[in-house]
Parts: structure tokens; C-alpha cells; sequence
């Protein structure tokens, strides 16, 4: 990509979510990286205070590069007050944002365009406590957080008063679904192609929120080592989840994939990130560096394709 100048970008990071330490290791790598290309850049630790958010976003930047990750940043919040204040910012709109970040909304949406999804329920959290509410083994989540905050696998012969070890502070909906044996896959997005698909081998247990960010805490195969057809049909699952959601710029898809069945058959859909994260283990720019694309002209090319959905 050549060289872009001049353009004023605010890097929204922080925010309040249980994914703020997360969001600002993205957002001043992030930074960094549009200064190495020639942006004039602000860095802005967004606080839950509008009016000072408002404020450090005076002068009015070009673009609003919004590195946010969790809620109050990519569940349409944060979108729908750029939009109020008709500023161009990176990734999704508030719409896709908001469905995306509900897990259940988004398999009830991309079930009816053929997508594969895993069993499960939405239930209170009592009525987890009091039994199993799907045999095990089962995957236990938060329906509208990011980066595995708050995922328990029960395993048979595990006890089933999973969400009494540390508490639950991830509301009153649970999700809980059909656990996928097999093997972790991702897919990330930029515009309308498919980059690449990367398995991911956790160390130990599986691909929780330590196992993402610790350094070492998981294996990142790039391309991954698996049939042609599973990748072929796993992009295609991961572009048909960015476009029916309505998203822009990049997203990143994740999956099961029992390879204990024929073919592409096994992969599962899990939930797609419409703000993949920019740390030093994530995904997306590992994925686009593994296709010739730098990690400042990826940040760069969202730059020059954000905008005003207003």
C-alpha cells in the first residue's frame, strides 16, 4: 500500500468493559502503527462520561478508529454516538455491532441463511445452579461478552454449581450449548475477502480469555493444517456471517471443527468479532501478514475505508 498523510485519527481504547486492559494493549499498538504510516493521531481512554469523551474528540478528527473491545465499545454504544455526532469511524455500524455482540440473536439470524450452529439454550443463571440443564458436556457463556470472559466447559462427572466459583457478572441470560469436540478455527474478514483460517491449539485446557493474551498460552497454526474443502467451506461461512450481520471493514468468524466427521461437515459456527483485537497474540494481523498485508497497512486500510453510517 503506498503512503497516506495528513488525515487526523482519534484511536478510541480503555472503555469500562471486563476487556479494557485488552482494548488499550490494541489501541496503542494501534497508534503506533498509524503514526509509523504518516496519521496525525490522538489517543483517547474513553471513561463512562460522555461529555469528556465529547471534549477529546475536539478538535473533530478525520476518523474515529474505534479499538474498543467488549461492552460500552463494539455493542453499537459507542457507534451510535459517532453516528449522533456524524463523525466517520472504523469497523461495523451500531446495528451489526449490537447483533453481533448477542450471541443468541446472531444463531437465531445466520441459522436462517444455512449457517451451522451448535445446539443450546438461554436460561437464568439459577437455572443453571440448580442442574445440568443440557447433558454434559456443555459450554457455559455469557451471551454478550468478548474475548471467552466468563466461558466454563462442564465436563461429565463435573459439578454442575459451575457458575458459583467466582460469581456471575455477566447478567441474567446464560448460554448454554451443545459442547463441539474437535479442533478450534478462526476466519478474519476484511472487506469482501476471507484472509485466512488459523487453528488455534490452546497449552492447557482450552481457548480461554488467559490462553488468548498470555504470550505462549496458545499455538496459532497459519494457514491452518486442514483439508482443502474445510478451508474453502470455512471462509465462505466466515464471509456469509460478515455479510449477513451487515458488517464492514474487517470481523473475524470463529468455529468448531469435529474432524472426527466426513469432510466440512463437522464445522461449527461459534460467534463472529465485528473488532478483533490488535494485541501482539491476535489473530486478524497475524492472518493478514500472512497474505503480504503489513500490520500498519492493515490499519491503514481500515483507516481509509471507515465512515459515517448515519
Amino acid at each position: 500500500m503506498s503512503e497516506v498523510h495528513a488525515k487526523h485519527v482519534a484511536v478510541l481504547m480503555g472503555g469500562w468493559s471486563a476487556e479494557r486492559e485488552v482494548s488499550l494493549v490494541s489501541g496503542t499498538n494501534i497508534a503506533k502503527a498509524l503514526e509509523q504510516k504518516g496519521y496525525r493521531v490522538t489517543r483517547v481512554d474513553v471513561r463512562r462520561d460522555l461529555a469528556a469523551l465529547i471534549r477529546d474528540l475536539s478538535p473533530r478528527p478525520d476518523v474515529v478508529f474505534n479499538a474498543l473491545h467488549g461492552k460500552g465499545g463494539e455493542d453499537g454504544l459507542i457507534q451510535g454516538v459517532l453516528e449522533y455526532m456524524g463523525l466517520p469511524y472504523t469497523h461495523s455500524p451500531a446495528m451489526p455491532s449490537a447483533l453481533a455482540m448477542d450471541k443468541a440473536m446472531t444463531k437465531r439470524l445466520l441459522a436462517t441463511v444455512g449457517m451451522p450452529v451448535a445446539e443450546g439454550v438461554i436460561v437464568t443463571k439459577e437455572q443453571v445452579l440448580a442442574g445440568h440443564v443440557l447433558p454434559p458436556p456443555y459450554v457455559v457463556k455469557p451471551v454478550d461478552e468478548g474475548s471467552s470472559v466468563g466461558v466454563r466447559i462442564v465436563q461429565q462427572g463435573d459439578n454442575y454449581t459451575v457458575l458459583a466459583e467466582d460469581g456471575w457478572l455477566y447478567g441474567a441470560r446464560v448460554m448454554v450449548e451443545t459442547f463441539i469436540p474437535g479442533r478450534e478455527l478462526t476466519v478474519g474478514v476484511m472487506g469482501d475477502r476471507a484472509l485466512a483460517v488459523t487453528e488455534i491449539v490452546p497449552v492447557k485446557g482450552f481457548y480461554d480469555y488467559d490462553a488468548k493474551y498470555a504470550q505462549g498460552g496458545s499455538i496459532h497454526v497459519c494457514p491452518a493444517e486442514i483439508p482443502d474443502d474445510v478451508t474453502a467451506e470455512a471462509k465462505r461461512l466466515a464471509l456469509l456471517a460478515h455479510e449477513t450481520l451487515g458488517c464492514t471493514g474487517v470481523s473475524r468468524s470463529d468455529f468448531r471443527w469435529d474432524d472426527s466427521k466426513p469432510g466440512a461437515s463437522g464445522l461449527c459456527f461459534l460467534e463472529t468479532n465485528t473488532q478483533p483485537g490488535f494485541t501482539p497474540t491476535s489473530l486478524l494481523p497475524e492472518q493478514a501478514a500472512a497474505v503480504g498485508i503489513s500490520y500498519a497497512d492493515l490499519c491503514a486500510w481500515i483507516v481509509e475505508h471507515a465512515r459515517c453510517h448515519a
